[in-house]
């Protein structure tokens, strides 16, 4: 009896790979040039997640109907797709991760506030509307850190002669206060010997999406404009760690 319960829960399993093979082989016959990173099914029967390219969507077995959304558990409210995003963000992060001190730090632009005893560093494009709050209201008011600006252009096009600019001019700090906070186009030529490209190349290895992005001495990261009482705490509790 045993062994025929065996032979079963064997079968069960071939056919279930089976399945998933499939699945995978009709995905690579509709979309060939997709980058799979992973299939699995989820609790819904029928339901597969499929990953491509770090971004999620569901499936069904046949691979006759895509959702591109949020999956919602009703019972809890519990938004599983998101959850899925966070676990997969987190574990891409810790493959890429790098000490704080092996930053590229030659490539940016460094600005002292007080004492200047904590460091952080931000990823920034000139025409990143959220930028412009982050420096405004946060940075305008922060004490007693070190910034090392990273020029990243990213948003459009017409960011990437900008940035080259502002990294020619004779003081490239008062140079990205002028685009950033008044819209004056920085007057030095952008032919000069700049590593923006390097910076771009750079920030897509380490998965920097968008702007703003901090990098803080822990190895920590945070996207989005923090709030000075947000930036202060992190800043706060990365010197602790330290």
């Amino acid at each position: 009896m045993h062994k025929y319960l065996m032979l079963i829960f064997i079968f069960l399993i071939g056919s279930a790979f089976a399945e998933e093979q499939t699945l995978e082989e009709r995905i690579r016959d509709r979309f060939p040039t997709a980058s799979i990173d992973s299939i699995s099914e989820t609790a819904i029967m029928g339901l597969y997640e499929i990953v491509i390219s770090g971004s999620i969507y569901y499936v069904d077995q046949n691979f006759t109907y895509l959702f591109d959304g949020n999956l919602i558990e009703l019972n809890t409210m519990r938004n599983v797709t998101s959850e899925r995003v966070s676990e997969i963000e987190r574990a891409e992060l810790q493959e890429i991760a790098m000490p704080f001190s092996d930053l590229p730090f030659e490539m940016a632009i460094k600005r002292v506030y007080g004492n200047g005893e904590r460091e952080f560093a931000y990823f920034a494009d000139p025409n990143c509307g959220y930028c412009r709050k982050f420096d405004e209201e946060t940075l305008g008011n922060i004490t007693d850190a070190t910034l090392y600006l990273f020029l990243y252009p990213v948003i459009t096009e017409r960011s990437i002669p900008i940035s080259k600019a502002i990294w020619c001019s004779a003081d490239a700090g008062e140079a990205w206060d002028d685009f950033i906070f008044h819209g004056v186009s920085p007057q030095a030529n952008d032919g000069c010997d700049n590593p923006i490209d390097q910076i771009v190349e750079f920030g897509k290895k380490m998965l920097v999406r968008a702007t703003p992005t901090l990098f803080f001495s822990d190895g920590s990261r945070a996207s989005g404009a923090l709030s000075l009482e947000q930036l202060e705490g992190r800043l706060t509790s990365t010197q602790e760690t330290n």
